[in-house]
């Protein structure tokens, strides 16, 4: 054992996987997650040895690129947040068919309550649609060894492994205790007798899906061991999954009696039915408590065999996290002395934008553009990041939020619909994810649609990541095919107020597509030097280019 590491739930999975031996970590900043890359990424720069750390442009790209360094043999981790799963779906449910060669291990963080994210969504579910196995830790130490055990269990079945946490596990902190860090070997890049299982035109792709579906007895009896069942006395016990697991074992030192009920823990899916069945042997009812969609209450409440109590008869909230609290009603357990528990009535802070934030400035030049010209009730599409603030009051300059880049796509479709004005608000890292294709559209139909580009020049919202798309929005955009007359960069800030707001009102009148890049670096990652050595190097770069120009015969 080595000594202990103190770490987040989130960041315990990037540990656990240095100590695994992988030769590169790849996601796509969102909150929770994101901490599990950086952690790994800070450790790889620390003792290269050959690995690599990188952000993607988006989390398929990222996960693309793990299953890329599965290919050539060697272990690798991909982090994303439960949506951006959405968005790398189509290479995670393939990645089933395929299988791997090195292990692959995806650590999703969902997000139950919404602290940051659109909606609250289950990853299980996701891991079931995919007929792949997920590891559902409930403590830092959890998060850990089932991320070791997650590489090991990749190789032996020889498909991608998800380890699953929630916002509350994510963001907890607590020792480690470490296993020796492996070299990153690898295995050797995918056989020739091999290749046609990566290859999936039908012919294939229909033998493999056979085949992934024969490997799920023996997937089954993998992760039996991380599926405990406990006897105990009484006809009552309780189901638990994640940080239901997690809460009980709290309740349970308040609550000696407790640890007598029969218990189903639940820590790795599929799960078998033959625990299930012999856990329902032996009660005539069950709590269940899991977090966040009833996947483990549905499967139980199935076989009719007992009262099954949880989100879906209103034992727990259907919404939002799970908490102790939770458990203690259901459970009908006392308060300590028998008091009524206290609370606390505090005023709700609302998130706002930095004071001297650029995307304050470029609001406040689109919303005089449009009084100017009579259109103050004017509908603004936006899109997912710090600037989605301004939707709320007093600004209220944002009036759809939807997904990642659908501002462009929404804006042009309101658009070919005969809304005039049709405003889309997004990011530059947002641009960069999912916009580019939307841009390239509106170009294509020609639709009457401005864009302004929030250009802060990192992902401001996840802790001020590098954008990809670092100085290059205006170079991306007119790669699109938009004329250079209709693309301007503009500096957002209140001495260039006046000049701002011209520049929105010409996009605003000119019949067709037309971006306005707002560029200003974040003021909190200006604070912190995030770019300094980026900027340092491009101006070396800059002053060489011209002086080669000017010793040119």
């Amino acid at each position: 054992m080595m000594e202990g590491t103190l770490a987040l739930g989130a960041e315990a999975v990037g540990c656990a996987a240095f100590d695994a031996g992988i030769k590169g970590a790849f996601g796509y900043p969102g909150t929770p997650s994101t901490e599990g890359f950086e952690f790994v990424e800070a450790m790889i720069k620390a003792a290269p040895e050959g690995r690599v750390a990188q952000w993607a442009a988006n989390e398929k790209v990222a996960y693309d690129l793990a299953l890329g360094v599965s290919y050539a043999g060697h272990r690798t981790l991909v982090t994303m947040k439960h949506v951006g799963l959405n968005v790398a779906l189509d290479a995670y449910a393939n990645s089933a068919l395929t299988g791997v060669r090195g292990g692959l291990v995806l650590l999703v963080a969902d997000d139950p309550g919404m602290h940051s994210s659109q909606n609250e969504q289950d990853s299980r579910r996701l891991a079931e649609f995919a007929w792949l196995p997920c590891l559902e830790p409930s403590t830092v130490q959890e998060c850990y060894d089932f991320t070791l055990r997650s590489f090991e269990l990749s190789e032996a079945l020889g498909v991608p492994v998800m380890v699953r946490l929630v916002t509350r596990l994510a963001h907890c902190r607590a020792a480690l205790t470490r296993q020796p860090t492996l070299a990153p070997t690898g295995l050797g890049v995918v056989p020739r007798s091999s290749v046609q299982d990566w290859v999936l035109i039908p012919s294939n792709a229909r033998h493999r899906y056979v085949e992934l579906l024969a490997k799920q007895p023996r997937l089954l009896q993998e992760l039996a061991t991380l599926n405990t069942l406990t006897a105990g006395s009484g006809r009552r016990g309780v189901a638990l999954a994640g940080m239901g697991r997690a809460y009980f074992q709290q309740l349970a030192l308040e609550h000696p009696a407790l640890a007598a009920l029969p218990r189903l823990e639940i820590a790795a899916y599929p799960v078998d039915p033959a625990l299930e069945a012999a856990f329902l042997a032996q009660v005539d009812e069950v709590y269940v408590f899991e977090e966040d969609y009833p996947v483990l209450e549905a499967r139980l409440g199935l076989r009719g065999t007992c009262l099954v109590h949880g989100r879906l008869d209103g034992a727990i909230p259907r919404t939002g996290e799970l908490t102790p609290r939770q458990l203690k009603d259901a459970l009908a357990l006392a308060t300590e002395a028998g008091k009524a528990p206290s609370s606390l009535d505090l005023p709700i802070r609302a998130p706002r934008l930095c004071d001297g934030c650029g995307h304050l400035d470029a609001f406040e030049a689109l919303q005089e553009a449009l009084r100017s010209l009579g259109l103050s009730d004017a509908r603004v599409f936006g899109d997912i990041g710090c600037y989605t603030l301004a939707a709320q009051e007093p600004m209220s300059a944002i009036h759809a939020v939807v997904e990642m880049g659908a501002s462009i796509s929404m804006a042009v479709g309101a658009a070919l619909a005969g809304q005039t004005p049709a405003v889309a608000v997004i990011g530059d890292s947002t641009f960069g994810h999912s916009g580019l294709p939307a841009l390239l559209t509106a170009v294509d139909s020609g639709a009457n649609v401005t864009i302004l580009i929030l250009d802060n020049r990192v992902v401001g919202m996840t802790g001020q990541q590098p954008s990809q798309a670092l100085d290059r929005v205006e170079r991306m955009v007119l790669g699109m095919g938009l004329p250079e007359a209709q693309v301007q960069v503009l500096l957002p800030l209140p001495r260039q107020h006046a000049v701002n707001v011209q520049a929105v009102q010409d996009a605003l009148r000119h019949p067709g597509p037309s971006v306005l890049v707002f560029r200003r670096e974040c003021i909190q990652s200006l604070r912190r030097g995030v770019l300094k050595d980026h900027d340092r190097d491009e101006k070396a770069r800059l002053e060489q280019a011209c002086c080669t120009l000017e010793v040119q015969p």
